[in-house]
């Protein structure tokens, strides 16, 4: 069975337990960015925490973001969208842009969009050859392999939504004029593309998954259950990279009560 059959798309949680569940993500996120960049704890800076987000068009990546970094301070995380590369972009390697985004040690960052659009977008749609698409995965590992060897603490996400929720999804923009922006011809476009674009994120998925920056898929049909998943399993990563290094995500704090 392949990597997205697998995922159960039926979960669900009602407007109640989600809303209990991320309050509780969210306050234990707050809890360990803190700790990572040094302001509670020993004072001393934790390990870079970069988070990344693909997924298909209207999975909720946007949603999942803004629960993610919602109740941490603006100044300890950067959220950077990706489209198609510029011009100036395009003139470099494919891994260029992405540099001056990446955190160091006490950062976050957020990335809507990552270097998987090479063996993605570009692969399906042509805008890189075969060649190139196919050389990015040894690339992309190497990458990702050297990051995590420097301390870096990859969490990367793959939003999974099934065809018939991205079509409601994708009428439910189109009838709403504050909205409308976000659907565009090269999203209905994409959904006739569906087998194509199956096809490179189970290549994907099989040949980037590695210990250095394990995949989540997560089911993304009920956008509370997915937003829960997100923060969750962010917070499980960082307490795991801490613990690894010997620092209690748990420890008491100073001043705190006994």
């Amino acid at each position: 069975m392949s990597r997205l059959a697998e995922v159960d798309l039926s979960v669900r949680l009602s407007k109640k337990e989600a809303k209990q569940q991320l309050a509780q993500a969210q306050e234990r996120l707050v809890h360990l960015r803190l700790l990572l960049g040094g302001q509670i704890g020993a004072g001393e800076l934790g390990p870079p925490l970069c988070v990344l987000f693909e997924g298909w068009d209207a999975s909720g990546k946007g949603g999942a973001i803004k629960r993610l970094v919602e109740q941490l301070d603006p100044r300890h995380v950067r959220v950077a969208q990706f489209a198609a590369p510029t011009f100036d972009e395009k003139r470099h390697h494919f891994l260029w842009r992405f540099w001056p985004v990446l955190p160091g040690w006490g950062g976050m960052a957020v990335l809507d969009r990552t270097w998987y659009g090479r063996v993605l977008v570009e692969r399906v749609e042509g805008f890189a050859t075969e060649e190139q698409w196919r050389r990015a995965y040894g690339e992309i590992v190497d990458l990702e392999t050297t990051l995590a060897a420097e301390g870096t603490v990859l969490v990367k996400f793959w939003m999974h939504v099934s065809p018939g929720e991205q079509l409601r999804r994708f009428e439910s923009r189109r009838d709403d004029p504050y909205r409308a922006w976000k659907l565009t011809d090269e999203d209905w476009r994409n959904r006739e593309k569906r087998g194509a674009y199956e096809a490179a994120v189970e290549e994907m998925l099989e040949r980037t998954d590695i210990p250095a920056g394990p995949w989540h898929v997560v089911a993304a049909d009920d956008k509370r259950w997915a937003r829960v998943a997100v923060v969750r399993t962010v917070c499980e990563a960082v307490e795991s990279a801490l613990r690894a290094r010997g620092v209690d995500p748990d420890a008491p704090l100073p001043g705190a009560a006994a």
